[in-house]
């Protein structure tokens, strides 16, 4: 070490290498120090890509409206326990054809029976099922994707309704029940 001082204090740098300052674009310090806000930018841009891309079916424009319809609600399902309705819903084995099989004080002449999708209402399907017979309501459906549904059986005015869970294609038979 000392003889590089002394050389280098001499004037004389011929034993002495010197290194040429690099660009900064070959130093890998700034390329790792921009790795952090680079990600975070092409993490947000994909971040709006999926927002602006994608449907929320969560969020409904009529809110407010719904909320206050959760009173009517209500009242149907009360008006379907105090008639003392109760639904037998079978399926066939493909999920093409429905049969309820209703009980209760007034049967009417037809059901209105609503599949709802948990999280996606644009997959939500409406059948109407004439009486075959007293009671007895058959008709065709166009089949809904596996997964879990909610089932509303209703009279075509509104007035009452049954509702439940159903899985399809797993459960076959479904019994509704005013609570």
């Amino acid at each position: 070490m000392r003889d590089l001082r002394a050389k280098a204090a001499s004037g004389d740098v011929s034993g002495l290498t010197r290194h040429a300052p690099r660009s900064w674009y070959r130093e890998r310090w700034p390329w790792f120090l921009m790795a952090g806000p680079v990600a975070v930018v092409i993490g947000s841009a994909v971040t709006i890509w999926l927002a602006i891309a994608s449907n929320d079916g969560l969020v409904a424009d009529d809110y407010y409206k719904r909320g206050l319809a959760i009173n009517q609600t209500l009242s149907r399902e009360r008006l379907a326990a105090a008639a003392d309705y109760r639904a037998q819903v079978t399926f066939s084995p493909r999920f093409d054809r429905m049969r309820i099989i209703l009980s209760g004080s007034a049967l009417p002449a037809a059901l209105a029976v609503h599949f709802a999708h948990p999280t996606r209402a644009g997959m939500d399907q409406r059948v109407r099922l004439p009486a075959i017979a007293p009671g007895i309501y058959e008709g065709s459906l166009p089949m809904p994707q596996a997964g879990s549904w909610r089932l509303i059986v209703q009279d075509e005015a509104a007035t009452w309704r049954l509702h439940g869970e159903c899985i399809v294609p797993a459960q076959v038979n479904i019994t509704l029940q005013a609570q």
